[in-house]
């Protein structure tokens, strides 16, 4: 769904294990690296649409993680020009996202990327709880930090989650499982 100023209805999933450190996954036969996201459809809600998303991208249920938190409002980016696509209607400018932060409650063995004829990703591991903000596309950038920002606060109570002033450093990381 495109709302009427032209962004893309759309959840995004922070998946956090018991030492506060986030899934990350690659894009399936690329470089970058994400957070699981994906469109909302018409008439379903936000929760429902984190779930299905969930399944697909991720392979897990509504048992097998505990909802921690979502963001407030939404949080927008716009989409660099040569990414929007001129000749589809509506048109797309970019993603209007509602984020949650969930605490995976299931054994890891229960992640698979492959829960779908296409699937997203291809290879996934646990990041420090900041990582992503560095390693994202670029365009992204603000929307993970002020995510990570506004969610973090609920992963440990009691400490805020102060994002880093500069840019985080990136260093190598150490795929845990493939598809």
């Amino acid at each position: 769904m495109i709302d009427p100023d032209g962004y893309r209805l759309n959840v995004g999933i922070i998946l956090c294990n018991d030492e506060g450190r986030v899934f990350w996954a690659r894009r399936l036969g690329m470089r970058s690296w994400q957070f699981p996201q994906g469109g909302i459809k018409f008439n379903e809600d936000p929760q429902s649409a984190m779930y299905r998303e969930l399944y697909e991208e991720v392979g897990l249920r509504y048992r097998d993680v505990k909802i921690i938190a979502r963001t407030r409002d939404w949080l927008r980016y716009d989409l660099p020009e040569r990414y929007i696509r001129k000749h589809s209607y509506p048109l797309c400018i970019g993603q209007k996202q509602l984020w949650f932060m969930l605490r995976l409650r299931a054994s890891e063995s229960r992640i698979r990327l492959n829960r779908t004829a296409k699937p997203e990703f291809d290879h996934w591991c646990w990041v420090d709880y900041w990582y992503p903000v560095s390693d994202v596309v670029y365009f992204k950038r603000q929307v993970y930090r002020q995510a990570l920002t506004e969610l973090g606060n609920h992963l440990a109570p009691g400490k805020p989650a102060r994002a880093p002033a500069a840019p985080l450093p990136t260093g190598p990381r150490i795929v845990v499982q493939e598809g």
